[in-house]
C-alpha cells in the first residue's frame, strides 16, 4: 500500500456527522484539567527527583517569547503587542532567572536533545536578544549535537542575516507562518504577507544549514474561497517546505478578543471550509506528503514521517514530536512542562511571572499529578493520535488490567464509530481506519476519563 496515497478518505457526510468540539491532545490530561492545588512547591518537589539515581530523561526545553509588533486577528496565543524592545530586554532577564532556578533542582548530565521558541513571535527579538538567550541556555544545559533546535518564525520580522544568525546559534528547523497568501485575507486579519518575502526566508535557511522548513497554513479565515486557497496552495508547493500544517481556524471572539475584530459575515460557510481543507489534502497527497495526523503533513523522508513508519512518534506541547522520552521543561509566561508523571504551568501575566521570580519562586500556578489512569489513558490517546492503532496486548501488559472489562463502557461507545467504518476493533487491536484518521481527535475523546465525565466539549474548537 502507498501510505502516502491511501492513508486517508475524505468523506464529508461522515465528518459532518462526527465534527464535535474536542480536545487537541498535546497533553492528557488537557491542560484546562489542571489544578492549582498543583503549586511551585509541588513543582520543585518533582523536578528535583528527575535524576534519582543520576539517571533521567533526555531534555526538552520550550521557551515562549510572547511579543508581537501586530496583531493577527486570528490570533489565540498568549501574546503582547509591542514596538519597545525595553520590555523584551527585561523579560530575557527574568528568563535567565528562570533558568538559573530550574538547573539549581537538576543533577546530571542536562542534555537537551530538543528546544523550541514559540510565541508570540520569537523573532521579535534583536540579534544581541537572541545570542543572549542563547547563551543563558548553554549555561546551564548541554545542547547535544544533532539535536532538534526550532524556531518559529515571522517572514515580515526577519531578514537574510537575521536567519543567518539563527543558524549559527545551532537552530536547524523552522516553522514559517503563512496562513494565506491572498490580499484579501490577509487584509481581513491584518497579516500583510508577500510570497517574495516568505521565500527569502526560506531559501535563507535553506543556505544557513537549516534541515528542515515547515510552513503553517490555516482554513477557515474571512474572505477565503476555495479558488483563493488554491492558489495559495500552489504557491507554498512551489517553496518546497519539509513539513506543512493545514489548521482549522476556530472562531471563538469570547475568548480571544483579538478575533472580535474579524466580521462573522465574511467567514466561509461551513461547506465551503470543508471544501477548502480537502482540496488542500488532496493536493499534499498528489505533491507525494505524507499524512501524519490531525493538519499535518510531511515529505516521505522527513523525520514525522520515518518516526512513525518506526512507531517512535510522539505528540506534545510543541505537536508531533520524533522524541518520546523527553522531559520537557518551559521557560516564560503561560509555558507548560512535562516531568515524569506530573504537567505544571507557568503563571500568564508578565507581572506574575517578575514577582514569583524576585521572590525565588517558580512560576508556576497549576498543574496536575497523574493518576495510573490518567497514564494509562495518555498511552491510549498517544498511540491512537500518532499510530492510529493499539495493541490490545501491549497496554495490557505494561498497566496489568483486562482490558475489555476496564473499557467496557468506551468500547461500548465505539461501536456506532465502527458502524460509520471509522474503525475497526478485535480481540489483538484498535485499528483507526483511513475514513476515521481526520477524526482520530473524536475516537480519542472517547478514552478521555474527565469528558466523559463532564460532556462538555463547548470550551474546544471544532475537530474538522
Amino acid at each position: 500500500m502507498n501510505f502516502a496515497t491511501e492513508s486517508l478518505v475524505f468523506d464529508p457526510q461522515t465528518i459532518r456527522r462526527f465534527d464535535v468540539n474536542g480536545p487537541r491532545y498535546t497533553s492528557y490530561p488537557t491542560a484546562d484539567r489542571f489544578v492549582e492545588a498543583f503549586d511551585a512547591a509541588t513543582y520543585g518537589h518533582w523536578l528535583s527527583k528527575r535524576t534519582i539515581g543520576g539517571i533521567g530523561r533526555p531534555l526538552s526545553l520550550y521557551f515562549h517569547i510572547p511579543f508581537c509588533n501586530t496583531i493577527c486577528y486570528y490570533c489565540a496565543c498568549n501574546k503582547i503587542i509591542t514596538k519597545d524592545h525595553g520590555r523584551s530586554s527585561k523579560y530575557l532577564k527574568y528568563l535567565g532567572k528562570e533558568l538559573a532556578l530550574q538547573h539549581r533542582y537538576l543533577d546530571g548530565d542536562n542534555a537537551v536533545i530538543q528546544l523550541h521558541w514559540g510565541g508570540g513571535t520569537p523573532t521579535f527579538l534583536s540579534r544581541d536578544e537572541m545570542q543572549q538567550l542563547m547563551a543563558m541556555t548553554k549555561q546551564h544545559f548541554r545542547l547535544v549535537e544533532g539535536g532538534e533546535y526550532s524556531i518559529e518564525v515571522d517572514p515580515r520580522k526577519v531578514d537574510v542575516e537575521t536567519v543567518a544568525l539563527l543558524g549559527t546559534l545551532g537552530f536547524n528547523r523552522m516553522s514559517v507562518g503563512v496562513q494565506d497568501f491572498d490580499e484579501g485575507v490577509q487584509r481581513a486579519v491584518n497579516r500583510i504577507q508577500s510570497e517574495e518575502e516568505t521565500r527569502h526566508v526560506i531559501d535563507a535557511a535553506r543556505a544557513n544549514g537549516f534541515k528542515s522548513i515547515s510552513i503553517d497554513l490555516i482554513y477557515g479565515l474571512p474572505r477565503q474561497t476555495v479558488m483563493g486557497f488554491n492558489r495559495t496552495l500552489e504557491q507554498v508547493l512551489e517553496m518546497d517546505p519539509d513539513r506543512l500544517s493545514i489548521y482549522n481556524y476556530a472562531h471563538l471572539p469570547g475568548l480571544f478578543k483579538p478575533q472580535r475584530r474579524i466580521h462573522e459575515t465574511e467567514l466561509p460557510s461551513a461547506d465551503t471550509k470543508l471544501k477548502i481543507f480537502s482540496l488542500g489534502i488532496k493536493k499534499l497527497l498528489e505533491a507525494g506528503y505524507v499524512y501524519i495526523g490531525m493538519d499535518h503533513f510531511a515529505k516521505p523522508e522527513d523525520e514525522l514521517a520515518v518516526a512513525q513508519r518506526q512507531g517512535r512518534l510522539h505528540r506534545n506541547f510543541q505537536g508531533y514530536s520524533t522524541h518520546a522520552d523527553c522531559d520537557m521543561l518551559g521557560f516564560g509566561i503561560s509555558s507548560i512542562s512535562k516531568i515524569g508523571p506530573v504537567y505544571g504551568q507557568n503563571v500568564k501575566t508578565l507581572d506574575e511571572y517578575y514577582d514569583r521570580l524576585d521572590n525565588g519562586i517558580f512560576p508556576v500556578f497549576r498543574g496536575i499529578e497523574l493518576s495510573a489512569d490518567d497514564i494509562l489513558r495518555r498511552a491510549i490517546i498517544q498511540a491512537l493520535m500518532c499510530h492510529f492503532e493499539l495493541s490490545i496486548e501491549s497496554i495490557e501488559i505494561a498497566h496489568l488490567i483486562d482490558f475489555k472489562k476496564y473499557f467496557s463502557d468506551e468500547l461500548a461507545d465505539l461501536k456506532e464509530m465502527q458502524s460509520a467504518g471509522l474503525l475497526r476493533v478485535d480481540d489483538q487491536w484498535i485499528t483507526v481506519l483511513p475514513p476515521g484518521r481526520l477524526l482520530v481527535r473524536v475516537i480519542s475523546m472517547v478514552f478521555d476519563r474527565y469528558l466523559r465525565a463532564s460532556r462538555q466539549h463547548t470550551r474546544y474548537s471544532k475537530v474538522i
